[in-house]
């Protein structure tokens, strides 16, 4: 028993010694990803006052000098998370711009981070790293806290003045000898350069969801811009994926639902992208045509995997926004419940004097409005509890806040609008009976006039009319006993018919100038061809069939033209166009091959068919002739509808959402020390 209690003994006094050294080894604090408040701020307490001001001193002069900002951060450990992701989500949260650099440095934890703006190109990669090395790190391991930084100030300051003055020399001693020995072939390069990076900037803006607007590219440029779209929508997606899983912990996996669906839509598109790419860089060739079309599937991949995210990007920030403030939201609809509840007696009595006034039929629109916005009050009132509920219920549980704010506001509004229409009745309905005989007298003027636009107006004419026509028998038959009802019916019925009308009229407006244009434009054609047919048939024997089959194309568009010039102007106007372009092509083919004729019969025939100068005079004549009557006139230019900006891929979003938002790069290094 003796040797048992001295096992127990050792045993016990090994646990606590266990336990002691655990307890020592917790981390002080743990800082999540924070916005920075200040240009030096020290969480960890490693810094007194006196080293403050030696980094705040060594900030303001980089300032001075070289025009950026170092944000210098002291915490305890970065709560887990690798020292690069740390520093670019802080970076991220603080809105840091081009020319902000981040250098935080977990005290306890020890490690840290650098991180400079891509944009930042005074500074190289290589001078980053050779200034951890040889000044940050060697500071920090003698936890010469304020020493690391001012150094990192210091070699910050030193790299951009020396990268600016050497690379500007160098550029010129570049461009003097490109100027001399190279000139030529320099300026061949450039302007190759600037067509190409015109064709990339000009790639950037279209629309990656219309294949049509990439088809005229070059492949080299629809190769870099698919590259570029892949990596854009992949950081997209992997950004939105990191804001969602902080959201499903916020608002449980029901109300998330549709987010993470959207993400797993773009995440198969991106895929369907990827494998594209794969097969594209594998040893097996393709064709032009093969790589155009795979490239023109990339960039359309990659745009409906942004269009998913992005279709989700405001709702998702509603709901982030919507728990965020809660409780003052739900404050709000309070008052707003309790203000709407008062209202309910005044309405009430609101309504018993109309009745006295106004026979029933005509108070039918409001006659139940008191009692509906009681029971939406109501509504609302039992939804703010809930809301409240569920706000209380720790992260993860607090989904159904965002079910029954929106209740509550919908609430609300519908019982604001009843309680209004109630207050604003007398009023309508004294304005409805004074205005309804002008509106009525407005509506049969509209109808009229679409019955005079019948056949411009197409279906929609039709069915805004017929609405008229009905809203007006209906103010008719009802207007007495129902004037509001009445008015407000006819009102939006004739708002419709307007927009018809306007439609009709612009339509009419073109088949009127098209209808003019094809009277001159057919009479040329006729001409043309009359005188083409008139001039093969005399000279049949040496006109061949590519003069023939012009001048029939030529008659058919004329007939065509004919035949469509009642109904449909503009087509018969184009027919009328094609007939006259044929025919002056038959007439030039017919003395082409009359002048061939003549040239191989001339040995063993005097006369020939007039000769080249009576075939010149006939052409001369028609195309005279088509001139005075009108003819070659003018032709219409069409051009494509060129899209908006592509959802933006400018860098991938900070938050959930697709590669439209663009943003601040970094280049994050760092690591233990």
């Amino acid at each position: 028993m003796t040797r048992v209690r001295v096992l127990l003994r050792a045993a016990t006094t090994a646990i606590l010694f266990v336990l002691a050294v655990v307890g020592v080894g917790v981390p002080a604090s743990a800082e999540e990803p924070f916005r920075v408040p200040e240009q030096v701020t020290d969480q960890a307490g490693a810094l007194d006052a006196g080293e403050v001001s030696e980094v705040q001193s060594a900030v303001d002069t980089l300032y001075d000098e070289q025009g950026f900002r170092l944000w210098v951060v002291f915490v305890d450990d970065f709560s887990g998370q690798a020292a690069t992701s740390w520093g670019e989500r802080t970076a991220s949260t603080s809105d840091f711009g081009d020319r902000d650099v981040l250098m935080a440095v977990a005290t306890q934890a020890r490690s840290y981070v650098l991180n400079v703006p891509q944009a930042l190109s005074s500074i190289s990669d290589s001078e980053i790293s050779e200034l951890e090395q040889a000044s940050i790190e060697p500071a920090l391991r003698e936890e010469n806290w304020a020493g690391a930084a001012t150094a990192a100030a210091t070699g910050l300051g030193k790299a951009a003045s020396t990268t600016g003055s050497g690379s500007a020399g160098l550029w010129v001693a570049v461009g003097v000898i490109l100027v001399l020995v190279l000139g030529a072939f320099a300026f061949t390069r450039l302007r190759a350069r600037r067509r190409r990076a015109d064709a990339l900037e000009a790639a950037e803006q279209l629309d990656g969801s219309d294949p049509a607007a990439f088809a005229a590219l070059p492949l080299d440029v629809l190769d870099e811009r698919s590259r570029a779209l892949l990596v854009e929508t992949d950081e997209a997606i992997r950004a939105s994926a990191d804001e969602l899983s902080t959201a499903v912990g916020e608002l449980g996996q029901a109300a998330a639902r549709p987010f993470v669906e959207a993400l797993d839509r773009a995440r198969r598109a991106l895929a369907a992208a990827f494998e594209t790419r794969q097969r594209l860089d594998d040893a097996i060739p393709e064709s032009p045509d093969e790589r155009r079309q795979m490239l023109l599937s990339i960039i359309t991949s990659c745009s409906d995997a942004d269009r998913h995210l992005d279709e989700k990007v405001a709702e998702f920030d509603e709901i982030r926004n919507l728990l965020i403030d809660a409780d003052s939201r739900l404050d709000a609809l309070t008052r707003g419940q309790v203000e709407q509840t008062a209202r309910l007696d005044a309405a009430a009595a609101t309504m018993t004097s109309l009745a006295g006034r106004y026979d029933s039929s005509v108070l039918a629109p409001v006659a139940n409005n008191v009692d509906l916005a009681k029971e939406q009050l109501e509504l609302a009132d039992a939804s703010i509890d809930e809301g409240r509920d569920a706000a209380a219920q720790p992260v993860g549980h607090q989904g159904p806040v965002v079910a029954a704010v929106r209740t509550a506001e919908s609430a609300l509004s519908r019982a604001r609008s009843l309680l209004d229409a109630v207050e604003h009745a007398d009023a309508d309905i004294e304005a409805a009976r004074s205005g309804l005989d002008a509106a009525m007298a407005d509506a049969e003027a509209d109808i009229a006039s679409a019955d005079r636009l019948a056949s411009h107006g197409g279906d929609p004419l039709t069915a805004a009319r017929a609405a008229v026509a009905e809203a007006l028998d209906q103010a008719r038959t009802r207007g007495t006993q129902d004037p509001l009802g009445s008015m407000n019916a006819l009102v939006a019925a004739d708002a419709q018919l307007d927009s018809a009308l306007a439609v009709a009229t612009q339509s009419k407006e073109q088949d009127d100038h098209a209808r003019a244009r094809l009277d001159r434009d057919l009479a040329s054609a006729q001409a043309q061809v009359r005188a083409a047919s008139e001039y093969i048939g005399a000279r049949s024997g040496a006109v061949k069939v590519q003069a023939r089959t012009r001048l029939a194309e030529a008659e058919r568009h004329v007939q065509a033209a004919q035949q469509l010039g009642a109904t449909d102007a503009p087509r018969a106007l184009q027919h009328a166009g094609a007939a006259l372009s044929l025919a002056a092509q038959a007439s030039h083919l017919a003395q082409a091959d009359v002048a061939d004729w003549e040239a191989t019969q001339r040995p063993r025939h005097s006369g020939g068919y007039g000769g080249s100068s009576s075939a010149g005079g006939v052409l001369t004549g028609v195309l005279i002739d088509s001139v005075l009557r009108g003819g070659f006139s003018g032709g219409r230019s069409y051009g494509n509808r060129r899209g908006g900006g592509y959802g933006g891929f400018g860098g991938g979003p900070r938050s959930f959402g697709g590669s439209g938002s663009s943003g601040r790069i970094g280049r994050s290094s760092g690591g233990r020390f």
